[in-house]
């Protein structure tokens, strides 16, 4: 009988295209879920039930990053699990402690950081030259240019974060002539000289002393919530905001707040408290706001890394010698 493997937001339905399956063909049924498990009828069904339902059948779950959370509630009521794997080599939203407890094995693949890079400075330059904007507008017969554009050069780039990700955001703010300085609890003077940027005296000067905010965080206890409203009150009226990390870095509330008051220019967002974002939610008529559906690792050479790797997984798994392994 052969093992059935479940891989998880599929959206473009490019899972089984990008890499080569094959080699597990005589041992697993592979189904690719375009959508995400939902409830469905009345009653107080909740997202973890569905996915609960969704799952019972299978014994391999294959998930993107950290979008769909395995706490130990959800792992207790799949018994026929026995793999997960996550793309990427950590994951803050996995029970590893609960995965252990009920015979789980827990595997993560390569990535890369180059695709949230190019994503940042999408947002950055669509927020700053009115991208969205304009083009809407040349599309629909409208107005004949109707924003002015910020300018990048000789502007400050504050970066909240300097690892892997911001490091290189900040090579391509330098690159376009910008100054740049970073701030996290533990940057040093020397990883700041490294990179070549400023090292911020703390979080409030970064932000009040800055033209373009963007985070590059991991999320957790430290990080959570930790630009909120006053940090946002810090912010030049002509300061954009992007988020490419982790929404709960930055208050969801406070940050609506703030754009719809106008008290910044504007925010650029690829991660929400919620995802896939729900038809209703706020974030999606918010003005001034660039918002894209979670694509910071989406491309094709991430999606090629992710799946291939999985597929050399689940081998490893079959062959009694797991790789990568997590937790």
């Amino acid at each position: 009988m052969r093992l059935r493997c479940a891989v998880l937001d599929d959206f473009q339905g490019v899972a089984t295209e990008v890499a080569d399956w094959s080699p597990l063909a005589d041992d697993v049924e592979v189904v690719s879920f375009r959508e995400r498990p939902r409830a469905a009828g009345g009653g107080e069904i909740t997202a973890e039930d569905a996915l609960a339902a969704a799952l019972a059948d299978f014994d391999i779950v294959v998930t993107l990053r950290e979008r769909v959370p395995f706490p130990a509630s959800l792992l207790a009521r799949l018994p026929r699990l026995r793999l997960l794997i996550a793309s990427g080599m950590r994951n803050s939203v996995i029970d590893y402690a609960a995965a252990e407890t009920y015979g789980v094995t827990v595997c993560g693949t390569p990535s890369s950081s180059t695709p949230p890079v190019e994503l940042t400075w999408a947002l950055l330059l669509g927020l700053a030259r009115g991208i969205v904007t304009e083009n809407d507008a040349l599309r629909a017969g409208g107005p004949w240019q109707s924003t002015v554009g910020a300018d990048l050069h000789g502007r400050r780039l504050g970066l909240l974060g300097l690892g892997k990700i911001g490091g290189r955001v900040a090579q391509v703010g330098l690159a376009f002539g910008m100054r740049v300085s970073a701030w996290s609890r533990h940057l040093t003077a020397e990883r700041a000289a490294e990179v070549g940027v400023e090292r911020a005296a703390s979080k409030e000067e970064l932000l009040a002393s800055s033209d373009f905010v963007s985070v590059h965080l991991a999320l957790g206890e430290r990080t959570r919530g930790l630009v909120g409203a006053s940090e946002l009150a810090l912010l030049k009226p002509t300061a954009y905001l992007v988020n490419t990390s982790r929404a709960a870095i930055v208050d969801q509330d406070a940050l609506l707040a703030a754009l719809h008051e106008g008290r910044i220019a504007g925010a650029g967002v690829d991660v929400f408290d919620i995802e896939p974002l729900p038809a209703d939610h706020p974030m999606r008529s918010a003005p001034r706001l660039l918002a894209t559906p979670h694509l910071g690792y989406v491309s094709r050479a991430n999606y090629e890394t992710y799946y291939g790797a999985a597929v050399e997984d689940i081998q490893a798994f079959l062959a009694g010698e797991p790789v990568r392994r997590l937790g």
